[in-house]
């Protein structure tokens, strides 16, 4: 039986075992064993199911509703068997500049994992920050976690300190607040606040709950101001401290109790 490989997979896991085992797992609906191994979120689950690529034990699903063991039954996706249970990891790392928020990149820059050293488990970006952003970056092979923390309907906040170009105004300050018009749409409301400015720049602190691509960047440039450094300072209830640039850190049980329970995991 092949193993299953999504698309940014760098490591082959280790492949289902055939027997049936015990399992600590009780039995759920197969659409959720898929995220939690990190095959896929729980909507897209439900689609491969409804497109008959998944198979419990030979045969294929037909019912959303249809529930497995994990670790005991055998599942596969497009014929490939999906991964066992396993440990789940959480970590914050502070994303340094010049690196790539994927597993693998195309033109061969360097990738938020080479810095991970010691991590044998594969994890993933819980959402991106931009090549050049810097910051709080959340790792980890929670598919279920992952998939809330960035889903817009559960409106996570993520705040950010932006140096931006030019003495901004309390006008400025004030659109930002209530939200502007971009080319894709209504940028929303969003917290500001004001830390320094100068007459050749301005700093400012901005949290959003809106995932949008470049999001702060473009609504600076709204109102008229470049962004010369952006930063993501904190992430649902955690902030990034003191960790040092490129450094990483796994989170304390308590930690992710807390940002579980904000997205209703706990």
């Amino acid at each position: 039986m092949k193993q299953w490989k999504s698309p940014s997979k760098a490591r082959r896991l280790s492949a289902p075992t055939k027997k049936p085992l015990r399992s600590p797992y009780s039995k759920q609906r197969i659409s959720k064993i898929l995220s939690l191994a990190g095959i896929s979120s729980r909507r897209r689950a439900e689609e491969l199911i409804q497109e008959g690529r998944v198979a419990l034990n030979g045969r294929v699903v037909k019912e959303l509703g249809t529930k497995a063991t994990w670790g005991a039954d055998t599942i596969e996706v497009d014929g490939k068997g999906i991964p066992g249970p396993f440990e789940r990891i959480y970590i914050m790392l502070n994303k340094p500049f010049g690196y790539v928020s994927s597993l693998r990149d195309p033109l061969g820059r360097p990738v938020v994992t080479d810095l991970l050293k010691g991590v044998q488990q594969r994890v993933y970006p819980v959402g991106r920050l931009d090549f050049d952003s810097m910051g709080l970056l959340f790792l980890t092979n929670d598919g279920e976690w992952a998939y809330r923390l960035t889903h817009p309907g559960f409106h996570v906040p993520k705040t950010y300190k932006l140096t931006v170009k030019g003495k901004i105004s309390q006008t400025s300050i004030d659109r930002l607040r209530k939200g502007v018009l971009l080319e894709d749409g209504y940028s929303g409301p969003c917290k500001v606040t004001l830390v320094s400015q100068n007459e050749r720049q301005s700093i400012i602190r901005v949290t959003v709950t809106s995932g949008k691509r470049h999001l702060l960047r473009r609504m600076l440039e709204a109102v008229g101001h470049h962004t010369l450094h952006l930063i993501r300072t904190g992430f649902g209830t955690l902030e990034l401290g003191q960790l040092k640039n490129g450094a990483y850190r796994y989170l304390e049980s308590q930690e992710i109790e807390q940002m579980k329970k904000l997205v209703g995991l706990a």
